[in-house]
């Protein structure tokens, strides 16, 4: 129970300390419904560029958050969690945020038994973080990973939301200690049905097979192309 409260507390100050020195531009792909926050089952953010990123909370409706907070499930890449102070922080903002290797090894079979019901996952896609020069810290273009075909799969149901984000390099540089305030951090959502996003894809079954990791990762890619703001 106290990390339950630890985190709803953190995401509260989250949005607070974010509503307060930031401006937000937040678009949809399509009109939202009147209960487009309902049923929301993967929460995946689109132009991985900064570990601020929680930033964007102040863009999104505080009973969503507040709802999701104790709940949520997040991979974190070890290399993260294993730093100090960003590592702790993320512990403690979801209670069960799983570290992972960037290799499909045990560490990722681990993450998707966490999975259940009442899980809301939140990633980003790519798995890794873009810097200043466009590109990941090996000096390769950043692109979609696969890895979310599998978390759709076992999800089975509900919604994903496709957040696009704007970047952040304006505000904060990876590696760099500099925090910018009181700029403008863009954001654009789209709602996929997850049933009917698998059967588009043509997946009519409840395991995960390589070329439907292919066509989820090209698909996204595609998509983020076509709505990052």
């Amino acid at each position: 129970m106290l990390r339950v409260w630890v985190s709803r507390m953190l995401v509260l100050g989250v949005y607070l300390f974010s509503r307060l020195f930031y401006r937000f531009e937040l678009t949809w792909v399509q009109p939202p419904s009147e209960h487009v926050w309902q049923n929301v089952r993967v929460f995946a953010l689109l132009n991985h560029t900064s570990l601020l990123e929680p930033l964007f909370f102040g863009a999104l409706p505080l009973s969503f958050l507040w709802d999701i907070a104790p709940r949520a499930t997040l991979p974190g890449a070890d290399i993260t969690l294993e730093r100090p102070i960003i590592g702790r922080f993320y512990r403690w903002l979801s209670p069960h945020t799983v570290s992972i290797t960037r290799k499909r090894d045990e560490s990722w079979a681990a993450f998707l038994n966490q999975i259940s019901e009442q899980t809301l996952v939140g990633l980003a896609p790519e798995g890794r973080m873009m810097r200043a020069n466009g590109l990941d810290k090996d000096g390769k273009p950043m692109s979609v990973r696969g890895g979310i075909a599998d978390i759709l799969v076992k999800m089975g149901s509900g919604k994903l939301m496709l957040a696009y984000s704007g970047g952040l390099h304006h505000v904060n540089v990876p590696g760099e200690g500099k925090l910018r305030l009181f700029k403008t951090l863009r954001l654009r959502l789209e709602v996929i049905d997850i049933s009917e996003y698998l059967q588009q894809l043509g997946h009519f079954y409840d395991r995960p097979d390589p070329a439907l990791r292919l066509k989820v990762a090209r698909d996204l890619q595609a998509r983020l192309k076509r709505y990052q703001p």
